[in-house]
């Protein structure tokens, strides 16, 4: 049965909001960071970060898809969630319509990595199946890492770690240290996403079963975690600017502190709904600090 605050929605729309838009921000900020490292070093490749852009996007993709769907066979998301609406559960997309879905993106994801596995070697094929496992095995299969605790390691090494020095990779056919200590904040700030989102979350997912972080070691620990996050994502400016890149430019995230400062507040003050902004917030200063750092880093 469509809930009737959105029976006016039609597919395409229900397909969108099923790609979950506004978290999307996160696939781009790994791929230009790692890009700008690579101009920086003089070894951009446009092709490559183009295409490493296009399957990060997918891959996120089809990993919101998949947690759509399990969560709803498993009966851990209603239409009475204090998130944002999810389109099985509230009867805009069918179960059979999802699995095709997430068939047809993940296989479009692998067809088009092939170029970058063309180009970078088979380390690359390797990274992709390791990539699109992962954004299945998030919610999917019989240890779902994101309702066993491991959520937030997952987010941190696949959009940090792996998104930015990946993207780097593909383009220089080398890892630097340089590269590895970007990718600390960029993995910190977009992991603060999945934080703030379970942390929201948290009454909603003990009643379900969702066995995630902020579940097991309850709101406190999950404050300290976002807190510790933000902080690390400026100090790493420090070690940038003393090791790395000798200009005040890479001081420009510095700029989102007022934001930040805003959110620990939100953090330490709402609950349940009206986390959502802090939400949306968090995910926008992980954008905007990403832009600002690969401009530092390009001046």
């Amino acid at each position: 049965m469509i809930n009737s605050s959105v029976e006016n929605i039609n597919k395409l729309e229900s397909w969108v909001m099923a790609s979950r838009p506004k978290t999307l921000l996160a696939a781009f900020v790994p791929v230009l960071v790692g890009s700008a490292i690579a101009y920086n070093d003089g070894m951009f490749q446009p092709a490559a970060s183009t295409v490493a852009l296009l399957c990060a996007v997918l891959i996120q993709i089809g990993t919101n898809w998949v947690n759509d769907l399990f969560d709803f066979l498993s009966g851990k998301d209603t239409d009475q969630r204090v998130g944002p609406t999810r389109v099985l559960a509230s009867g805009l997309i069918s179960v059979k319509e999802m699995k095709v879905g997430i068939i047809l993106i993940f296989t479009l994801t692998f067809v088009i990595g092939l170029y970058l596995v063309y180009t970078a070697g088979w380390v690359l094929l390797l990274i992709g199946i390791l990539s699109i496992i992962a954004g299945i095995g998030y919610t999917a299969g019989p240890y779902p890492l994101a309702y066993n605790g491991l959520g937030d390691i997952f987010v941190f090494i696949f959009f940090g770690l792996i998104g930015t020095v990946g993207t780097y990779y593909v383009q220089s056919l080398q890892v630097t240290g340089f590269v590895l200590w970007a990718s600390i904040p960029v993995g910190a700030l977009i992991t603060n996403i999945l934080v703030i989102n379970n942390f929201r979350d948290i009454e909603e997912d003990r009643t379900s079963g969702k066995q995630t972080l902020a579940v097991k070691l309850g709101r406190r620990f999950t404050q300290i975690q976002y807190l510790i996050f933000m902080i690390l994502s400026y100090l790493v400016l420090v070690v940038v600017f003393f090791t790395f890149k000798q200009s005040v430019f890479v001081f420009l995230p510095i700029l989102t502190l007022p934001l930040s400062i805003k959110l620990i507040k939100m953090i330490y003050t709402l609950q349940g709904e009206a986390l959502n902004k802090t939400l949306e917030l968090t995910a926008k200063l992980s954008a905007i600090y990403g832009v600002l750092f690969a401009i530092g880093i390009l001046i």
